[in-house]
């Protein structure tokens, strides 16, 4: 079965993937990228984003997004804008499903929080976790530690790497130490989610009463597609009318990223994916969508993100996440025997941290309770 028809030449051709760190049979009636979506969909650590914070604590409130839901959601962005471009949209689709695997609880306050803990033992990095989680702490296979995914899979999941991590990363790490580019499609998945995060967070802050209509319409880009639902819509209902407007906005911002990007395609001409690596980075909007995306993203941070009902949870979150770090390095016997290291702190520490980064939040919250509360004898 041919895969690889449909795509373009410079898209990432499961058929001639860099392969995987073990070798293994072909996958039969799935391609190779086929082949690890379904391996990340299986995963543990996958489950686990049902209970890990987008914005909002998941229990406060069933309607919100969650790492999961999110995650879902810039699977299906993806998806969508790979096949208008012609490019690997199982590739996409397993990045996108994958690029949050190694979040911790409470969102990136925890992240935070556990990169200061971790500053003595090599710092902690999601986007390193996320790929630690499917290189190694993933158990499913006997064969291997992790999901045994392929190159560029991998290399989608590392967005983001510090120089000192990327040296002992050999060749997926080579590119942070030369500047080249990801595939296409890493590239593609980064911009999927900015698109998701930047309008269902719209959609939460409102509904969660943390912002309000009139505050959202001092954002050009929220405004304007605002006046055209409210034009072609007149008296629509509050809820539907919001839909709408979001719906407008993700239409508007995939369609620039496409027409932009199928115009620098055209203009760089990349023969292959090679010639991708070797290029400046060929997925991107428009300078006016850039411009009006950055402001709702200064927006989102000064109104929401740093509301002061998002910071107590901010500050509860990080009292949590540091406490339970210095508690299992100053006890390790409190962690569970498979956490347990004897005579190496820096081991000991990464375990800790692998363990921590793995905790849902009311996981979290439930073993933070149990070490700390009196009641819990």
């Amino acid at each position: 079965m041919d895969f690889d028809a449909r795509l373009a030449p410079y898209a990432a051709h499961s058929s001639k993937s860099r392969g995987r760190t073990h070798i293994e049979p072909p996958a039969g009636s799935r391609s190779e990228f086929q082949r690890d979506r379904d391996r990340i969909i299986h995963s543990t650590a996958f489950r686990r984003l049902e209970y890990k914070t987008q914005v909002f604590l998941n229990h406060e409130g069933d309607l919100f997004r969650t790492r999961l839901t999110h995650s879902i959601e810039v699977a299906q962005i993806g998806r969508t804008l790979a096949r208008s471009l012609g490019l690997n949209e199982d590739l996409v689709e397993a990045t996108a499903l994958a690029h949050d695997l190694g979040h911790t609880p409470f969102g990136h306050v925890g992240q935070d929080v556990l990169n200061e803990c971790m500053k003595d033992y090599g710092g902690f990095e999601h986007n390193l976790q996320s790929l630690r989680v499917v290189d190694e702490l993933e158990e499913h296979y006997g064969a291997f530690d992790g999901l045994n995914l392929t190159f560029e899979t991998r290399e989608g999941i590392l967005k983001h790497c510090s120089l000192a991590n990327a040296r002992q990363l050999g060749e997926l790490g080579r590119r942070f130490m030369e500047r080249s580019q990801p595939s296409l499609e890493a590239q593609l998945t980064n911009l999927a989610d900015e698109i998701a995060y930047n309008n269902h967070d719209i959609d939460d802050g409102l509904r969660s009463g943390l912002l309000t209509m009139a505050q959202m319409e001092e954002v050009e880009l929220f405004a304007r597609h605002r006046h055209t639902v409210e034009t072609q819509y007149p008296g629509l209902p509050g809820r539907r009318a919001l839909y709408e407007t979001i719906r407008l906005m993700i239409t508007a911002m995939t369609a620039d990223l496409v027409e932009t990007s199928a115009a620098l395609l055209k203009e760089a001409a990349p023969k292959d994916i090679d010639d991708v690596r070797a290029s400046p980075p060929l997925i991107r909007f428009s300078p006016q969508m850039r411009a009006e995306t950055t402001a709702l993203k200064r927006f989102l941070y000064a109104n929401l993100y740093r509301h002061f009902q998002v910071n107590r949870m901010r500050v509860k979150a990080s009292r949590i996440v540091r406490e339970l770090f210095e508690a299992f390095l100053t006890d390790p016997v409190l962690l569970p025997n498979d956490y347990q290291v004897e005579g190496d702190p820096m081991r000991q520490a990464r375990k800790i941290a692998d363990y921590i980064a793995g905790m849902t939040d009311r996981y979290a919250i439930r073993e933070h309770r149990r070490i700390f509360s009196l009641d819990h004898f």
